[in-house]
């Protein structure tokens, strides 16, 4: 995972707690001795037309001086420790009744447009929460605190994607209301947040129609990860080459279970859609106590 991406989180900042050392146990392994025989155990898997595929590996990583088998163990360390604190998380959210979805898209499909769409419509009918995960700024925060719902900023710094103790953190410092719905807007990259789960409910993958049909395929880790997918910005289908089934079948290659919308957060197509399944998914007591 992060021996992949090389993300770091030195300087992970949660807003109201400052900066801190953030402890994410990446061992990089930076006390060997780096002699540049590189491992050949990573060698790429060659494609009759040239093509070179290093995903075959054990890791599926390629780091200069460490073997696949390391770079695995890393990898499962990595995991273990943030699976054990998204459990705490989950159990923090399940004992408040609180909904925890995690959004996660490539940059620009309009994650925050739609969530500051929907804090909006939802503010009579439901209590919103929101954490942003960017690498720097708390714009999207303020756009979300602009509609009147409570947003948390986590700045990441080098980290490409949230991972369950910032989470953690951002929740204390948050403090959901019971029976709220809490959004987790990740870090945009359809690649590592796939691997890293938060404490959330489900992950909702956000597909712009401006990035093309073949997205499920080209990343299939998020797509399978997910529980629905949102086509978003189909007020722009007349002028954009997207092939709306196309992308629903390679969706369904990967992830047969996966749900699918199809709305516009600008022109509001599709919103109420949207707003049901959210309801859907509350805890029944929660959704019960609300009526």
């Amino acid at each position: 995972m992060c021996t992949t991406c090389g993300c770091g989180h030195a300087d992970v900042t949660v807003e109201g707690e400052g900066s801190h050392s953030h402890s994410h146990s990446h061992d990089h392994d930076h006390h060997h001795h780096h002699s540049h025989d590189h491992d050949h155990d990573h060698d790429p898997h060659q494609h009759a037309n040239g093509d070179l595929d290093f995903s075959r590996g054990l890791g599926g990583s390629h780091a200069p001086g460490i073997s696949q088998a390391r770079i695995v163990q890393i990898e499962q360390d990595i995991l273990s420790k943030n699976d054990h604190l998204a459990w705490h998380n989950r159990d923090d959210l399940a004992r408040l009744g609180v909904l925890a979805l995690n959004l996660v898209s490539s940059p620009g499909s309009g994650k925050t447009t739609l969530l500051a769409r929907t804090a909006t419509d939802l503010a009579a009918s439901l209590p919103i929460a929101v954490i942003e995960g960017d690498q720097q700024t708390s714009l999207d925060a303020d756009r979300i605190r602009a509609t009147g719902a409570r947003a948390v900023q986590v700045n990441t710094g080098k980290g490409c994607h949230l991972d369950a103790d910032m989470v953690g953190r951002a929740i204390r410092q948050l403090a959901p209301e019971r029976g709220s719905v809490l959004f987790i807007e990740n870090v945009g990259n359809l690649v590592c947040p796939a691997g890293f789960d938060l404490g959330e409910a489900a992950k909702i993958v956000i597909l712009s129609v401006t990035e093309g049909e073949d997205k499920p395929l080209k990343y299939p880790d998020m797509f399978r990860a997910a529980k629905m997918m949102v086509l978003n910005k189909s007020d722009l289908l007349p002028y954009v080459p997207f092939d709306v089934e196309k992308c629903i079948e390679y969706a369904k290659r990967v992830n047969p279970k996966i749900e699918v919308l199809q709305l516009s957060a600008l022109t509001g197509e599709g919103l109420s859609a949207w707003y049901d399944w959210i309801k859907s998914q509350r805890p029944a007591d929660t959704a019960k106590a609300a009526e």
